[in-house]
């Protein structure tokens, strides 16, 4: 089986545009969660999903910098980006991770594929956004890619081609053979995504206090820090998360 990790990633994010290049411990924000995916166990392969749009010329020239491949699609269509990157592939299980997750977890991302692959016979989707219990930027969705073709010959509305499995919660979830991963306490009062400049000053703090731009650390070790410096959290905590 062959488990791709598909990354959505453009320039011209509406609250923080160039957001995915931005500098994080000195390297580009994306750059530094690709070096984090790529320690996933259950992942063989990495597709960064950009636009055709010249503005996401930088985020291919990452992709080379960093050898990693990339998939270019359409702007609005996500959902049809992510068909395309992931039949290029040739994916059996795809992974949907967002650009905007620099602090992604191998091991927290890897419970939801395995979750996934190991009920085969039984499911076609697993998350940890189900019931959200992690931090928010942990997020995790698996998929098989006959569910993701699916999804793409069924979803007609906006919402639905605009977010890959919006489908799949919002209009349908009764087609799909749901599992939820859960964490064992809930941290989901935690803004660990990158939407906004105070997010991103957040991130930047988690980072330097933990050494994070050239070593690993695991999700409990940056939970504890967290836990024990409420000062890390108070500067995004106001933001409100916009539906993806």
């Amino acid at each position: 089986m062959n488990k791709v990790a598909i990354v959505q990633a453009r320039m011209t994010s509406t609250r923080l545009p160039g957001k995915v290049l931005m500098d994080l411990a000195g390297r580009p924000m994306l750059a530094q969660q690709l070096r984090r995916l790529r320690r996933m166990a259950h992942v063989d392969d990495i597709v960064i999903a950009t636009t055709t749009l010249p503005s996401d010329d930088p985020v291919v020239d990452l992709c080379r910098k960093e050898d990693a491949r990339w998939y270019r699609g359409d702007e609005h269509d996500v959902l049809s980006r992510y068909l395309g990157a992931a039949r290029e592939a040739k994916a059996d299980l795809v992974i949907r991770i967002t650009a905007d997750c620099p602090l992604i977890f191998p091991h927290e991302s890897d419970l939801v594929a395995s979750e996934l692959a190991s009920h085969q016979s039984a499911a076609d989707y697993a998350s940890n956004v189900i019931e959200r219990t992690y931090p928010q930027g942990l997020d995790t969705e698996a998929l098989y890619r006959d569910a993701l073709e699916r999804t793409a010959r069924l979803a007609t509305s906006k919402p639905g081609r605009e977010h890959v499995t919006w489908f799949i919660h919002r209009e349908r979830p009764d087609l799909f053979e749901r599992r939820s991963v859960k964490d064992s306490e809930n941290n989901s009062d935690l803004r660990w995504t990158v939407d906004t400049p105070e997010d991103l000053s957040v991130i930047r703090r988690i980072y330097e206090s933990l050494g994070l731009g050239e070593e690993s650390r695991p999700y409990r070790e940056v939970l504890a820090l967290v836990r024990a410096r409420p000062d890390l959290s108070a500067g995004n905590a106001h933001v409100k998360q916009k539906d993806s």
